[in-house]
């Protein structure tokens, strides 16, 4: 089975970030992993919270599914703050060739 890791913030009601590309893959008979940038409480009307997640948890996150489960393809969606946008930059010259789809927040 192909695996895509996706690279995005957590929606807390499940209407976009992380939890729609897993869902979308799945959609598509394909396996899902995850990096998880950010954090939100969010509902269908408005974003009341944010916490970024650590650049060193991220990197961690994307080494470790890279690892076991190379990707076919990487999806990035919400990244937040600079240090975010580097740690994954540096992920994606790690897998240079990677099909990338780039849907920023």
């Amino acid at each position: 089975m192909l695996s895509i890791l996706a690279i995005a913030g957590s929606d807390s009601c499940s209407g976009a970030g992380i939890q729609i590309d897993m869902k979308t893959a799945a959609a598509h008979g394909v396996h899902a992993t995850c990096a998880i940038t950010a954090v939100t409480a969010q509902n269908t009307c408005e974003v009341t919270a944010v916490q970024q997640i650590d650049a060193d948890v991220l990197r961690a996150q994307i080494e470790a599914e890279c690892s076991d489960m190379p990707p076919a393809a990487i999806k990035i969606g919400m990244l937040g703050t600079p240090e975010t946008a580097k740690v994954v930059a540096e992920a994606l010259e790690a897998h240079a060739g990677v099909p990338v789809v780039l849907d920023p927040v």
